[in-house]
């Protein structure tokens, strides 16, 4: 127990929902990760049991608890042997519905919110393009004004959930000539006419549903606008905080994973007389990855405790994704390596490990774009400032 972060309470918390895991989801991961396709019961027994809704309201259903509830959470799911079935569960609680709750009408909350924290409904947050990827203030999709509606035409590409969803949480243009000033963010019934999804193939994350939308004249009440016409930029860049922190955590959980895994493994595997945890070679090399990974553990703490003291931590955040998804492909690649060919065949768990670790560097903004955010934070000066309701 990290006692500056974690209580008691949290650590009760923690010996159930692993419980919780290993009876009610580890028997069916296998056969997720064949079909691609997460059983619904599964939802609705995690709304029962209080998971989806931790950090959420009372009054809608939620617990109301602090975001350290949801770093074991995070923790746990990334120990299951399947990053697709984690990503599922985090893209819905914390993606779709962190805007639902911040920026959703009560309408939009008793309707959504509370039946989301339930598991009664599905949600995914549909941000990205194709060929826009991490160019968020370039995006194509429009929502124009047509009488009492929203007219919603374009496509999203990489969406969490996007086929088993019940709702969106889209990010289109409501003026297309003011660029980033343009964005507005909606709710949409997947099901409006209009709306098609395409089920993509990906790498890893095999459990997981990952799709391309489309919305051909897709029509929605005005009502389903959530927050002020013209702020979803700000909405999105302000909740990036948060996405690029889960993002974090997930690594330096899935990291230290796939370490405990390798250290059990090499104390039992032979060669050349001795387990090959004896072999200061390979054991210099763990002690290197094991320290990266406690670093960037603790940072990934303290960043979780600044925010939620309401600071504003978007560079602390995306260091911390940038860091810790680096450092998690590096130790799991080194530990598939000292499973040796064991490593490479899929009754293991290193394979998938680290084919699911390598989304980590991609989504929610590329290392790439994550570098230039803090350069312009640390070398120009850019002052980034949340979103003012």
């Amino acid at each position: 127990m990290n006692s500056a972060y974690f209580s008691e309470e949290h650590e009760l918390f923690r010996a159930s929902f692993k419980d919780f895991l290993q009876k009610e989801v580890v028997p069916h991961i296998d056969k997720w990760e064949k079909t691609g396709t997460i059983e619904r019961f599964i939802w609705k027994k995690f709304g029962d049991m209080g998971f989806l809704g931790l950090t959420y309201p009372e009054t809608y259903g939620g617990l109301n608890l602090d975001l350290f509830y949801t770093v074991v959470f995070l923790e746990e799911l990334q120990k299951i042997h399947s990053s697709g079935f984690a990503a599922a569960m985090w893209a819905h609680t914390y993606l779709a519905m962190t805007h639902l709750n911040a920026e959703g009408s009560e309408q939009i909350k008793r309707d959504y919110l509370a039946p989301s924290i339930l598991g009664d409904k599905i949600g995914a947050l549909c941000i990205t393009e194709p060929f826009g990827g991490s160019d968020v203030a370039g995006m194509k999709t429009t929502a124009i004004k047509k009488g009492n509606s929203y007219i919603i035409n374009g496509s999203k590409t990489f969406i969490t959930n996007g086929v088993y969803a019940d709702y969106y949480v889209v990010a289109a243009k409501t003026n297309v000539e003011l660029g980033n000033k343009g964005i507005s963010i909606f709710l949409v019934d997947t099901k409006c006419a209009g709306i098609s999804a395409t089920k993509l193939d990906k790498l890893g994350w095999r459990a997981s549903d990952t799709a391309e939308i489309a919305f051909d004249n897709v029509e929605i009440p005005l009502e389903n606008l959530m927050g002020e016409e013209g702020k979803g930029f700000p909405y999105i860049m302000q909740h990036f905080a948060l996405e690029r922190l889960i993002m974090a955590v997930n690594a330096h959980a899935r990291a230290e994973y796939a370490l405990e895994y390798t250290i059990d493994y090499m104390s039992k595997r032979e060669a050349f007389g001795k387990t090959i945890d004896k072999f200061q070679a390979l054991r210099h090399t763990l002690v290197n990855h094991a320290t990266d990974v406690e670093h960037c553990k603790i940072f990934n703490y303290a960043a979780v405790s600044r925010l939620i003291k309401g600071e504003y931590v978007v560079k602390e955040a995306t260091m911390a994704k940038l860091k810790s998804t680096k450092v998690a492909d590096d130790t799991i690649y080194s530990c598939l390596q000292m499973l040796g060919g064991y490593g490479y065949m899929e009754d293991y768990p290193l394979a998938r490990l680290f084919r699911d670790s390598r989304l980590g560097p991609i989504g929610g903004g590329t290392s790439e774009i994550l570098r230039e955010i803090l350069s312009k934070m640390i070398i120009d000066n850019k002052d980034y400032q949340p979103a003012v309701k």
